[in-house]
């Protein structure tokens, strides 16, 4: 009996609070964790850099709608801007031309989402949180991101810019050498591939954890 009213006592008291807990941290720990603010120039420089993107996404575009005034610097810069080396340039302004101007300003765009990606995911991943847990226009796939995740989401981005260029390849298909189509299609396949391993691989690491979440 009186093993059990030990056993009773020790289940009432409350469980002690570790010492490392509130244990400070070593000042070279300290110093090697803060050192993760070195990339902080670096996510500033990715925002520049999409500073530029916004900038050269409305030249072209204000571009393409003074060539179809008939503006003659914007026809002319328009028609450099879809030309080919060692191939006739166009002329004047036509259904391709337009399709190949468009998919260039998609191909901004998505080099755009993917730089949000690396400045938003990186910073929250490797440098710190931005605490936006319940704010309404925090992006969805930012409340799971983490390392792996990220990579799924860089490697999805640059299969899709990879697709806009080789479409434009495919366009032009006359332009171009047997060696360079194919050459541009296995690298976009080598895309994929690496997409669905780096996927695959990801699955094979959650496994675990969700076999233990269901037990």
């Amino acid at each position: 009996m009186k093993i059990n009213e030990d056993s009773n006592d020790t289940n009432d008291t409350p469980l002690p609070v570790y010492s490392g807990r509130s244990r400070k941290i070593q000042p070279l720990a300290y110093f090697i964790f803060t050192t993760r603010w070195l990339q902080l120039p670096l996510y500033l420089g990715l925002i520049l850099a999409q500073c530029v993107y916004v900038y050269h996404f409305w030249v072209e575009l204000l571009d393409l709608i003074g060539a179809v005034m008939g503006n003659k610097e914007a026809l002319e810069h328009t028609l450099d801007a879809v030309s080919i080396e060692g191939a006739a340039p166009p002329k004047k302004i036509g259904e391709t031309t337009i399709m190949l101007v468009v998919l260039g300003l998609i191909d901004v765009v998505m080099i755009s989402n993917l730089l949000i990606m690396v400045i938003i995911g990186g910073y929250e991943t490797f440098v710190s949180r931005m605490n936006l847990e319940g704010h309404p226009d925090q992006p969805e796939w930012l409340s799971h991101v983490n390392a792996t995740v990220l990579k799924v989401k860089l490697s999805t981005a640059i299969i899709g810019i990879s697709s806009i260029h080789l479409l434009k390849t495919f366009i032009n298909a006359n332009a171009y050498d047997e060696k360079t189509i194919l050459a541009q299609t296995g690298i976009h396949i080598v895309f994929l591939l690496s997409a669905i391993a780096i996927a695959y691989s990801d699955r094979l690491m959650s496994r675990p954890g969700g076999h233990e979440s269901d037990h």
